[in-house]
Formats: C-alpha cells, structure tokens, sequence
C-alpha cells in the first residue's frame, strides 16, 4: 500500500512476536496499518503452516537447518500475508452495501473524511442508477491497509546456538531484513531499539529501497525514535547511503509497551515540540546529503519520494489526546498499541490471558527486569508466563529450558553462548552467588535479579501458539504498556475504532492520568530511584545523568503549563493540579540529590 493511500489516522503498533503475528489478516481488509515482528521465524514457520493449512494453500515446510531457513522461513510468510489480504479486498470489493458486510465495515470504521463523506451521501440516494455509480467509485476506492515489518537492530546473532559464526549475511537482523526484501510486499520495515551499522549498510544493496522513475519505493523505511538527535543520527547514516527514511515514529521512552528505553528526562511534549520545529530543517539536510549519494550512485535523476511523515505512539488512550497529538504537534498520524491487547479481533490472546488483563491495575503492569537484554520490560506480572516463572522459583527449579535462544549470549560459564534466563545459566550463577562473602541482603539482592530474567523470547509467541494448538503447553507473557490499566474490558473492533475517532467512548478508569502527565510521572519514578541508587553506590556517570534529568524535566513542566491553556477547562484545572504534584515531587528530590550526587 502506498503512504499517500493510507485512509486510517492511526497504525497498529508491533506487540510481542504473538500478538500481531497475523494482524493484517484481521484489519488490513478495512484499511488498517499494523506491524509484525521479525524475530522469531520459528513462530513464523509454524504460523505459515498453520495459516497454509487452514486456507487449503500448499506449504513446503522449511527445516531449520536448510540454506537461508530464517530468511526464506521470513519471505514465504509475507508472501502468503500479501497473497491472503489480496483475496479478501477483491471480495470486500465485491461485497454487497447491506448490514454487517465487509465493505460496509470498511467505511463505516473510516474516520472523518471526504472518502466517509462520500459514502454517507451513497446512503442518501433514492434514485437507484446514481446509488449504483456511487458505489462503483466507492468499491474503487476500497484500499488494504500495510503488512508492515518490525526488525530489532539490537537482536543480531552472528552466530549459532552452538557458537559457531553464521553464514557471511547470515545474522538475525541481515537474514530477517533479506526476507522482508526478497518479498512481494509493497509495505515498510520498522527499524527499532536504536543504529545498527552493518544492517543499514546491507539495507543499500536492495534496489527496492531506492526510488523508482515516478520517485515511488517498493519498500520503505520507518525508524521509530524517542528524540530528535536519534532521528538526525540515523537519518543521517541512511542518507549518506542515498537511502530515504519514509517515516519517522516517535515513542514515548517509558509510557509504552515491551522495553523501555528512557532517556535522561526527555519528555514526549517538547520531543514533538522539537520535531514540529525543525521538521523543515531536517528534511533538507536529509535531502542534500542524499542527492550527493545518489548521485554518485548514479541514481541522481529519479524523483524525489514523498516526504517523511512524522507519527507517535506510546500511552495515547483517549479521542482527545489523539487529537491534541495531530492538532497541537502536527504529526502525520498515531500509534495504538497496548489497548488493542484488548481487542481479540485484532490480536492473538487466550481467553485466561484476556481476562487477567481486563482485572488488572496498576500494580499489575510492572517495569520490570524480566529481559535478558539488560533493558527494563513492562511485564503484566499476574501473565501466565510470570505465574510459571514465580512457581519454578518456588519449587527450587528457576529459569527456562530455552526452547529458541533469540537472546543468547552470555558465555560466563559455558563455551557456547547462553541465555540469562536459562535454566543452565540460572544454575550457575546462583551457585556463584552462595559462594560470596556479602550480607544476606546483598545475596538476596543477587539471587533476585538472576531469577527475575524470563524466557520472553518464546513466551511472547503463546498468545498465538497456545489457542491455535501449536504449543499447548505455552505461557503467554504479556509486554502492554501501564495505560493498559486504565482500560476495563474487553472490546470490539468497531468499539475500539470509534473511540480513537471519538465517536464513541469506552469505559476507562475515572482517575486515569492523561498521557503526558503519566509518562512524566514514570520519569519522576525512575529519576527517585537513580537518585536513591547514588547513596549506596556513588557514580559520576549517574550524577551527570540524574543532573541532566533535573534539566530536562524542568523544562518538560514548563512547556506542560503553556500547553495546559490550549486544553479544554475542566480538564486544565485536573492537569495543572497534578502538573503541580509531579513538580514538587522533583523539587523535592534536588536536596537529596545534593547531598548523595
């Protein structure tokens, strides 16, 4: 689907590796934009022959020890995506305009928009010959929304579970974003977690990447930022590559799903506010960089593709704030991810999972240190995954059997590389532990943090293996974000559609803090225990990064209060007073930071 089709204001975000495995089987027929994970292509082989299975098409399993098994596992599942969605616009195109039809789900989800308009005014028409002209035009009209792909420039294995070097190109994220490439797809590759040189390097070799002779791309990039000087940084890299970035997504650091990467005390208000400014001045100095790399390329006579757009998600749970997002900020279009956790339409999630994430609150959505990646992971600790995990400590059986190993690479106590939340590794280093002379404290500190690791890899896969009967045995983990618990129940696809657009609201916890003020609060959270950290382990690193905190959140609350006038009355007044609260909690922290930073 090409950018300037889009018909949604808002994308559904990449959730886990199960969750939104098969998502555009579920929207991408009325329009909708969502992302699926790459990491996992053993969930992707089972899936693909799975879905091949239950659409009577031919499947020629893909064994993991075959040539390029990940990138061809990664291509003949886009490509049976791109196939299925295909079928199933020609038959809402085809469909009658009646009550509960796909196409007129297809219109009736559209947001406020000529294209809705005109749909409207089809109802209206008595005179049959007219109403039928119309809904020529609006069958014409009806569009797929993007099978986009998520690669996590962080997770790149260069060699095998047994240590030995992958093929030249054969690590995780070359071999995932070879898949991506050699497919049919006409979508976008979400970069996340951050610069991946040799990746983007490998990105150039791809003629699908570079502008055609009408200046359109096959396939696109997207790189999701949580600032500016990230976005300038590897926009930068690209275009000295002749590579176009087609979107810039910007995530909140700590109000989202999954791992948290926070920064020092940037808030999401003046990020936007940054981005609106200098939106212009980034994109010429992207342009002029690339023109001298196509050029030398040879490619420097093709048009110029259409320019970045520039969207967000992280924490956003009302019309409202949507809206303030678009309007205030200017941002092309947003990203709902964590409420759609709710949404069984649209998500693989189990009927026990679905219900322990309609009851939780707040103190069941946790930061947690559950990833081996060493990066904080919002867990729903009540998941069926920690309930598993919690009750293999208890019976003196900590850690995972690793059934996949996406995330070893730690080699403390074997010559192959291991997994922290393996049950091997798990062993070793408590055993480590018993042996030091320290405090019973610090050894329970210890022995806490070595236990607290999960095997994410393969539990985020069981919202999708379990019900399809792929894994019976699968614990699902969850990775929603904190504004899930201001969600109360589950909904439906229109439910939820409508209440983005607000044309409809559901219910949410009356006290449910609005999402700049809660994604502030998480910070204050994190600046207090850095803060407290210090007194017992003085740093000059983290003195220098709480000092820069302070700054940054200072000036976040000074930008909160000029934008407080531009909200309606009854909700500046609730904003101010916790504006007020979430100052003096930092304030407060200035004495103590003196005495230990």
């Amino acid at each position: 689907m090409d950018q300037a089709a889009a018909v949604h204001s808002f994308h559904i975000p990449v959730m886990g590796t199960g969750f939104t495995i098969d998502a555009p089987l579920k929207v991408a027929r009325f329009g909708i934009s969502s992302v699926i994970s790459l990491v996992d292509d053993v969930l992707i082989e089972q899936m693909r022959q799975r879905i091949s299975a239950d659409q009577g098409e031919p499947c020629e399993p893909i064994g993991d020890r075959e040539p390029d098994a990940r990138a061809r596992r990664i291509t003949g599942y886009l490509d049976l995506l791109d196939r299925l969605v295909e079928r199933q616009i020609a038959r809402v195109r085809e469909a009658r305009f009646e009550a509960g039809s796909d196409i007129v789900r297809y219109f009736e989800l559209l947001p406020p928009s000529p294209l809705r308009d005109l749909y409207r005014h089809m109802q209206t028409l008595a005179d049959p010959d007219r109403r039928a002209a119309l809904q020529a035009e609006l069958r014409r009209r009806v569009v797929s929304g993007s099978i986009d792909v998520n690669i996590m420039t962080k997770l790149d294995r260069d060699r095998d579970r047994q240590g030995r070097p992958l093929p030249e190109r054969g690590s995780d994220a070359l071999a995932a974003l070879r898949g991506f490439m050699n497919s049919r797809l006409r979508s976008s590759v979400v970069f996340s977690a951050g610069l991946n040189r040799r990746l983007f390097s490998y990105l150039a070799e791809f003629s699908d990447v570079f502008p055609d002779e009408r200046g359109d791309l096959r396939k696109r990039i997207i790189l999701k930022v949580n600032d500016f000087r990230s976005a300038m940084i590897q926009g930068n890299l690209l275009a000295r590559l002749g590579l176009h970035v087609s979107e810039f997504r910007i995530e909140s650091g700590l109000n989202c799903g999954g791992h948290a990467f926070g920064g020092k005390g940037q808030l999401l208000g003046p990020i936007l506010a940054e981005f609106q400014r200098e939106r212009g001045n980034l994109a010429e100095n992207l342009r002029a960089v690339r023109a001298k790399a196509l050029a030398a390329l040879g490619r420097g006579d093709r048009p110029e593709p259409a320019p970045a757009r520039i969207t967000v998600q992280g924490g956003i749970g009302t019309a409202e704030e949507d809206a303030l997002l678009r309007t205030r900020y200017g941002v092309d279009g947003t990203g709902w991810g964590t409420p759609f956790l709710l949404v069984p339409e649209v998500v693989n999630i189990d009927a026990e999972t679905l219900a322990r994430l309609e009851q939780a609150g707040e103190e069941d959505i946790r930061l947690s240190d559950s990833s081996p990646l060493g990066v904080p992971f919002w867990s729903l600790v009540t998941s069926p995954s920690e309930v598993a995990r919690r009750r293999r400590i208890a019976l003196g059986e900590p850690g995972s059997r690793c059934p996949k190993g996406y995330l070893v690479s730690n080699t403390e106590f074997t010559a192959k590389p291991i997994c922290t939340a393996s049950r091997i590794y798990q062993r070793h280093k408590l055993a480590e532990i018993a042996t030091l002379a320290c405090s019973a404290a610090e050894r329970a500190r210890r022995e806490a943090a070595v236990v607290a690791k999960a095997c994410i890899c393969h539990d985020l896969a069981g919202g999708a293996t379990g019900p399809r009967g792929i894994d019976p045995d699968a614990r699902t983990a969850v990775c929603c974000g904190p504004n899930l618990a201001y969600f109360r129940r589950a909904a439906s696809l229109a439910e939820m559609v409508d209440h983005i657009y607000g044309r409809g609201e559901l219910p949410l916890d009356a006290d449910r803090p609005h999402m700049l003020l809660k994604e502030l609060s998480l910070h204050v959270d994190r600046l207090r225990d850095d803060v407290r950290r210090l007194a017992t382990a003085p740093d000059g690193g983290i003195a220098r990064s709480v000092g820069e905190c302070f700054e940054n959140l200072r000036s976040g609350v000074a930008h909160y209060r000029e934008l407080a006038r531009e909200l309606v009355a009854d909700r500046r007044t609730a904003f101010l007073a916790r504006l007020d609260q979430l100052q003096a909690e930092i304030e407060g922290l200035v004495p103590e930071f003196a005495a230990r930073g």
